[in-house]
């Protein structure tokens, strides 16, 4: 499905609106969840610490100067016995240097469990000042003991009084907030499907008249002038269909014009052709006599005997040549296949044309091809023909087969072709030099040839040849034309000139 291509523009869409819901959402839940984080931790803690403090002040100031072990573990206890949430460490001194510690619960609270730098700070005496009334302050620090996280906080009493610590675990905290990430979590899943969903429909909305628009430009572009897009609303795809159908029916009316005006030519010239052969014929009946007669001639008339002679001939193939493009036009040209030994055939070219001295022919007897014999005849009279008048003897001609294929070769030893000639060679009426428009060929011949090959399925290249001169290559299918070709017989239709073709 092309939906699944990343080419798709709907995959694009999807994927687009998924990176942007989710970087939304991810986001959102990040800043919440951290924001919340904070806010539960902050009122743990200060809640805890505000209790602890307030009990230092009710119950541990109330210890004698001199505190005995068992003073502090009383005061510990009586400290945590409202106060489950929490463990209590009392330290005092008995004598200077020499402390004593009493806890709430030794099992789990030891002064091992404090910090360094907490405890540091926590004796750390402040000078008092305007600004700073209490010369200790309560302090905080957050730990972990194996996998649970801790707070630990701790203060002084005033006056020579013990040192307190706090020891507060922040499980339940910790589980509370992997809830809440959970919860953010399946929110953002959500919203990513959710974002999905609507990228989905989204891109359904916008593709759908963008897929009937690339539909209507398949069929307009295969042919098909009468496409029309359904125009609905005023959004821009809606001016986007307007002005496709605008431009179709522009093209439409275009193509219409083009085709009646190339029918009326391609018309005129079979009329005309037609129309000329009557008096090409009683012109060459004329010429012929003429031509009989041109020893007897005055030789002051002779020459130019001998010129409408040449020029009526010339007229004559020209003419012939124009009608066999516009059966090829029309549709009309037919072929009429036959097993042909295609040496034999290519032997019998060259000899009716009188070119054995001039060409090499390098064909095995019994190669046997399905064609039609008179087209291929066509093909090679106009090529050798080419090779012979602007090309250099000899000029070889080679045959083999490539596995379904016919390969003709047909090379000659001249200068070659020019680079900017060869994509032209098998135009119609295209002439090389400009210089000479006035050139023996009607400049018809290749594409004739071409327009041969064509109709049998194969095809005609032209290539220079890296040690001089230039080859043309006719590839045909062995067998005839392919199975979907469509191959009528015609046997009534008129010889094609014979005549070599002008890639001058």
């Amino acid at each position: 499905m092309s939906g699944l291509r990343w080419s798709s523009l709907r995959l694009r869409l999807v994927v687009v609106f998924g990176a942007v819901a989710l970087t939304a959402a991810v986001s959102a839940s990040g800043i919440a969840y951290w924001l919340n984080r904070e806010a539960v931790l902050t009122r743990t803690q200060e809640s805890a610490l505000k209790d602890f403090k307030q009990e230092m002040q009710n119950r541990a100031a109330e210890l004698p100067l001199r505190p005995s072990e068992s003073d502090l573990q009383t005061a510990a206890e009586q400290m945590t016995v409202d106060n489950a949430g929490y463990s209590v460490l009392l330290i005092g001194e008995r004598d200077r240097g020499k402390p004593i510690v009493g806890a709430s619960d030794p099992d789990r609270f030891t002064l091992d469990d404090v910090p360094e730098s907490l405890q540091a700070a926590v004796n750390s005496r402040q000078q008092v000042t305007a600004a700073n009334k209490h010369a200790y302050h309560v302090f905080w620090q957050r730990t972990e003991r194996g996998s649970t996280p801790y707070l630990v906080g701790g203060t002084r009493v005033i006056g020579g009084g013990p040192t307190g610590y706090l020891f507060k675990s922040l499980d339940q905290e910790r589980a509370d907030l992997n809830s809440l990430a959970w919860s953010l979590g399946i929110a953002t899943a959500l919203a990513l499907i959710g974002s999905a969903l609507l990228a989905q429909a989204a891109a359904t909305t916008v593709l759908k008249p963008v897929q009937r628009l690339g539909e209507a430009a398949r069929q307009l572009g295969e042919g098909e002038f009468g496409t029309r897009l359904r125009v609905s609303g005023t959004d821009e795809l809606a001016e986007l269909s307007r002005t496709f159908n605008n431009a179709a029916e522009s093209l439409q009316k275009k193509v219409e014009d083009m085709s009646a005006r190339e029918e009326s030519s391609r018309r005129f010239v079979a009329d005309m052709s037609h129309e000329l052969r009557t008096p090409l014929t009683a012109l060459t009946a004329v010429t012929e006599v003429l031509e009989d007669e041109a020893d007897s001639l005055d030789p002051m008339i002779a020459p130019a005997v001998t010129l409408v002679v040449s020029e009526t001939r010339r007229l004559n193939v020209l003419v012939e040549n124009l009608m066999e493009v516009t059966r090829f036009d029309a549709g009309t040209a037919r072929l009429v296949l036959d097993d042909v030994d295609v040496a034999d055939q290519l032997t019998a070219c060259i000899d009716a044309r009188a070119w054995l001295d001039a060409v090499d022919l390098d064909a095995e007897r019994g190669i046997m091809a399905r064609l039609d014999p008179r087209r291929l005849d066509v093909i090679m009279a106009n090529l050798i023909g080419n090779a012979l008048k602007h090309g250099g003897s000899p000029v070889r001609v080679a045959v083999r087969t490539e596995g379904a294929e016919l390969i003709i070769e047909v090379r000659d030893h001249g200068p070659g072709i020019p680079e900017e000639v060869l994509p032209h060679v098998f135009d119609r009426f295209y002439k090389a030099s400009a210089s000479r428009p006035r050139s023996e060929g009607s400049g018809l011949g290749l594409s004739i040839a071409m327009e041969n090959a064509h109709i049998h399925g194969g095809d005609i290249t032209a290539a220079n040849v890296p040690d001089g001169g230039a080859m043309f290559v006719l590839r045909l299918p062995h067998d005839g034309r392919p199975e979907d070709a469509d191959v009528d017989v015609d046997a009534d239709e008129p010889n094609a000139p014979r005549e070599g073709g002008d890639a001058s």
